[in-house]
């Protein structure tokens, strides 16, 4: 799959055949569609949260509020990755 390069401002929100849930059996955050799951960890899911439309700096800003340290390298690597898989949509 290629690779989607974020610039600080490209705007990330989640695919439409997507939802992103609470799994009460798995106590984990899922996103869904159709025919798949795929569990997410609990930095994955605050990540995937944000994606709502917001900037890379904004998906960014908000995390540093929440945690104290953010490895910027590894949220843009991961939202790459989503979107390599056509979970994100990436609009500049």
């Amino acid at each position: 799959m290629p690779s989607t390069a974020l610039t600080p401002t490209s705007r990330a929100r989640l695919s439409p055949h997507l939802r992103l849930s609470f799994d009460p059996v798995r106590q984990r955050h899922v996103l869904l569609g159709p025919e798949s799951v795929t569990v997410l960890n609990p930095t994955g899911a605050a990540i995937a949260q944000l994606c709502d439309g917001r900037t890379t700096t904004e998906v960014l800003d908000a995390l540093r509020q929440r945690y104290a340290a953010v490895p910027e390298d590894e949220v843009l690597a991961f939202l790459e990755r989503l979107a390599g898989r056509g979970a994100v949509i990436v609009d500049e």
